[in-house]
């Protein structure tokens, strides 16, 4: 008999169900412009539309389609609260750029309620509070740390236990009143004809490959042409011109799952995120139909390394929504990957000393709703030359990056680590003995390949190494993609890079 509760089999997020997004051609010539930006997510859309209304002649070029990448498969919460994490910006900025952290993404919150009211934007945007919570004793300390906190810096919140719209017992839970939740898809293509109006270009299937020069950079794609500007803004989730910055070393990729059930109890009201582990988020939302949905979300790791079948990260999320809410089914599943910084704070400024009119906008967690309009925000500024309250905060060379040297220590340990682990890893299993949408470390003509066998019984065979710097990529069965451990870039079963920093694609060896 079949599950009904079965999880789909291909993953696809709800907001991509209703998609009516234009699309847009390659680059087929060399241009000049202003400004190039790098990226068709929430920070390269919104940045596009602020340039472009301020005169400036904007290019921007997206790899793959608008809209695929991480904004497109997030859980679409914008939010100041960002997890237990004041406390943490507080022991290492202080107070001060602590509430500055707050004010910038309360600053990007009312900026998105203004966008969608001007340009009349029908995105499913409604204002909810957000809550964090416990199940468990051993977290009350965090929580009681973060209420000091919130107190500290006059957050628009606090102890809220009492109101928790939950069907089980929450230990403890903090509010933050008047927070969002909305259709990231809508609200942004909602933006592209503003762009197109004020003359900008929009270049999808265009991989940007490198960056040369600083006073007037030139970008050059994949497809040779070359683009001169006056400023380069990188907003492609990975910085890919990752040659002098080092954001390898200072960037922790993280993979994050969400599945949208109808559940059989009413949704709870309100947004939440368990601070326990796994933790879980939960938000409303509502299918094409109008019918409610909620979505559940969780089991994070790092990418490229998870110790069970990635699938059964899904199936973790699955048993927990069928025990507390009840399922009557899943139209959709998604993954998604987040890039966190050593402090708790994104990198948004200049991408490296000395070259100037080069800009970067990453590590934003799980967070690039709020945290990618203030990178919008704030980029603009710099680009157009003026002052910023939250540049120094958000400065990719800040001196407080020193204290998260620890964090620093144990990422590169780990890929040491990696690197090792991957070149003494034997596996005896062959091509042959691969089922049907099963992928795989093999020996394929006396050599270590990665080989995937699709539901057709076609076979790829690719060399299980990462063009980026070398570790060993590992099968990741639910998105049918090989992930790297070390730094998180992630490629298509035939090789093809889907995320960066590598900007190669694996190479193929013969079938």
């Amino acid at each position: 008999m079949r599950d009904i509760n079965q999880i789909p089999s291909e993953a696809r997020s709800l907001w991509q169900e209703d998609r009516r997004i234009a699309t847009y051609p390659p680059l087929d010539k060399d241009l000049i412009v202003d400004v190039v930006i790098v990226g068709g997510g929430i920070t390269g859309l919104v940045s596009a539309y602020l340039l472009a209304k301020e005169g400036k002649k904007i290019a921007l070029l997206e790899a793959d389609s608008l809209l695929e990448g991480t904004t497109g498969y997030t859980t679409a919460k914008i939010s100041s609260q960002h997890g237990p994490i004041y406390q943490e910006i507080m022991k290492i900025h202080g107070k001060e750029k602590a509430k500055l952290y707050y004010e910038a993404n309360e600053e990007a919150l009312n900026y998105i309620r203004k966008l969608q009211e001007e340009e009349n934007i029908a995105c499913d945007l409604t204002t909810e509070d957000a809550y964090l919570y416990t199940t468990n004793d051993k977290n009350l300390e965090i929580l009681e740390k973060e209420e000091q906190a919130y107190n500290a810096l006059g957050i628009n919140g606090g102890e809220a236990t009492a109101e928790v719209d939950l069907p089980y017992t929450v230990k403890k839970a903090l509010v933050l009143r008047n927070q969002a939740q909305f259709d990231p898809v809508k609200f942004l293509q909602g933006l592209l004809p503003s762009i197109k109006n004020n003359g900008g270009w929009i270049f999808e299937h265009t991989r940007a490959v490198s960056v040369k020069g600083s006073d007037e950079p030139t970008v050059k794609t994949e497809n040779g042409h070359k683009i001169k500007c006056k400023d380069v803004l990188v907003s492609s989730h990975f910085p890919f011109n990752d040659e002098q910055g080092a954001y390898f070393s200072r960037l922790h990729a993280q993979r994050s799952y969400s599945i949208a059930v109808k559940p059989v109890k009413t949704p709870p009201k309100g947004m939440y995120l368990a601070v326990d582990s796994p933790s879980r988020s939960l938000r409303q939302a509502t299918d094409p139909n109008g019918e409610p949905l909620l979505l559940i979300g969780g089991q994070g790791h790092t990418a490229g390394k998870n110790d069970d079948s990635t699938f059964a990260n899904y199936e973790a999320l699955k048993n927990y929504g069928e025990e507390e809410f009840g399922i009557a089914s899943i139209p959709y599943r998604w993954s998604a990957q987040d890039l966190v910084s050593l402090d708790h704070v994104p990198y948004i400024g200049q991408m490296v000393t000395g070259k100037k009119h080069v800009w970067v906008a990453t590590g934003f967690a799980k967070w690039g709703m709020s945290n990618g309009l203030v990178a919008a925000l704030l980029l603009k500024d710099l680009i157009l030359e003026k002052e910023n309250r939250y540049a120094a905060l958000f400065d990719p060379t800040r001196t407080e990056l020193k204290k998260g040297a620890s964090s620093f220590i144990k990422e590169n340990t780990d890929v040491a680590k990696e690197l090792v682990k991957g070149k003494a890893h034997r596996e005896d299993k062959t091509v042959d003995e691969l089922e049907r949408d099963e992928g795989s470390i093999v020996v394929h003509n006396g050599k270590k390949a990665g080989a995937y066998r699709d539901i057709a019984g076609n076979i790829h065979v690719i060399k299980p190494t990462c063009t980026h710097m070398g570790c060993d990529v590992e099968w990741n069965d639910a998105e049918r993609s090989w992930d790297c451990p070390c730094h998180g870039s992630r490629f298509s079963h035939t090789g093809s890079v889907i995320e960066g920093p590598a900007v190669k694609s694996l190479k193929k060896m013969e079938e």
